[in-house]
C-alpha cells in the first residue's frame, strides 16, 4: 500500500528548508510500517494518509497532447473526473479513463474502499516515456530521424475532500 505523508514545516527536514517538497509517497504494508520507515529516515511528518495508485505505461501518444486534460482532472472526485474524461474527444481521454478506472478498481478490490467514486484525484500526470526511433527517407540517399513518442499515465486517488475554489 502507498501512503502520502506531509512534512512538518517547522521541523529539521532539509527538503522543506530547501523548498523542494512538502509531501511525499512511501510504500509499506500498513500504517505502522510506514511510520517506522519514515522515522528511520529521520523524516518528521504531520499527516499520513493512504493513497491508491494506478499506472499505465508506454502508451503510443505524445504526453504533451494529453497534459491539459490530465491537469483538468486534478482535484476532482473520481466520478467527476471520469465524466470529464468520457466526454472529451481527445485521444488522451481513453488512456486517462483506463488508468482512472484501474485506480478505482485497485481501491475497491485491493483495499476494500466502499465508495471509490467519492475519492479525490490527488494527481493525474502524463509523463514522457521512451521514443521509438524511425527514419524518413529523403533525397540523395539520406534520411531524417523521426521520434515516435510514448507516455506513461499515473493517477493517484486519496480520501481527502476536494478543495473548493
Amino acid at each position: 500500500m502507498t501512503f502520502l505523508y506531509k512534512f512538518n514545516k517547522n521541523g529539521k527536514n532539509t527538503l522543506v528548508k530547501k523548498g523542494i517538497a512538502s509531501e511525499g509517497y512511501i510504500s509499506a504494508k500498513d500504517e505502522t510500517e510506514a511510520k517506522a520507515k519514515l522515522e528511520a529516515r529521520g523524516i518528521q511528518f504531520t499527516a499520513l494518509a493512504p493513497v491508491y495508485v494506478a499506472l499505465t505505461r508506454n502508451q503510443r501518444m505524445s504526453a504533451f497532447k494529453g497534459r491539459p486534460l490530465a491537469r483538468a482532472c486534478n482535484g476532482l472526485t473520481a466520478a467527476e473526473a471520469l465524466k470529464q474524461v468520457e466526454f472529451s474527444p481527445k485521444k488522451a481521454a481513453e488512456i486517462i479513463k483506463q488508468t482512472l478506472l484501474s485506480a478505482i478498481a485497485n481501491a475497491k478490490n485491493n483495499f476494500g474502499v466502499e465508495n471509490a467514486g467519492d475519492l479525490t484525484v490527488k494527481s493525474c500526470v502524463l509523463d514522457e516515456s521512451v521514443r521509438m526511433r524511425r527514419y524518413w527517407p529523403t533525397a540523395r540517399g539520406s534520411a531524417h530521424p523521426i521520434a515516435r513518442r510514448m507516455c506513461h499515465c499515473k493517477v493517484v486517488l486519496t480520501a481527502d475532500k476536494k478543495e473548493t475554489k
